[in-house]
């Protein structure tokens, strides 16, 4: 099965939770998508399930948007293959918490 190795950016909090810097490197088998890296981060990072996606629904949390390559892919499917550059190791998935306010 093929492996690739892609680099996630946490945002602050979720760093402090999960103890690591800002960047972690994950293996993810077979096809990289937005569902399959957030599973083996989850899997790696336990306190980390629920934080990112709800854990009934596995939907996005609302104040919480993925970014790769200058393009917000927060409402891209959970399985649509995720760039070849963040594939790659070439450029990271930005999972970024969001601000709202008026």
């Amino acid at each position: 099965m093929p492996r690739n190795v892609v680099r996630v950016i946490l945002p602050p909090h979720l760093r402090t939770l999960a103890k690591v810097g800002s960047e972690v490197a994950l293996e993810v088998e077979n096809r990289a998508t937005q569902r399959s890296v957030l599973d083996a981060l989850e899997a790696r990072y336990p306190m980390l399930r629920g934080t990112i996606r709800d854990q009934v629904t596995q939907e996005r949390r609302p104040f919480l948007r993925f970014f790769a390559c200058e393009e917000d892919l927060s409402h891209q499917p959970p399985d649509a293959p995720l760039p070849d550059t963040v594939v790659s190791g070439a450029e990271p998935l930005i999972i970024l918490g969001a601000i709202a306010g008026g």
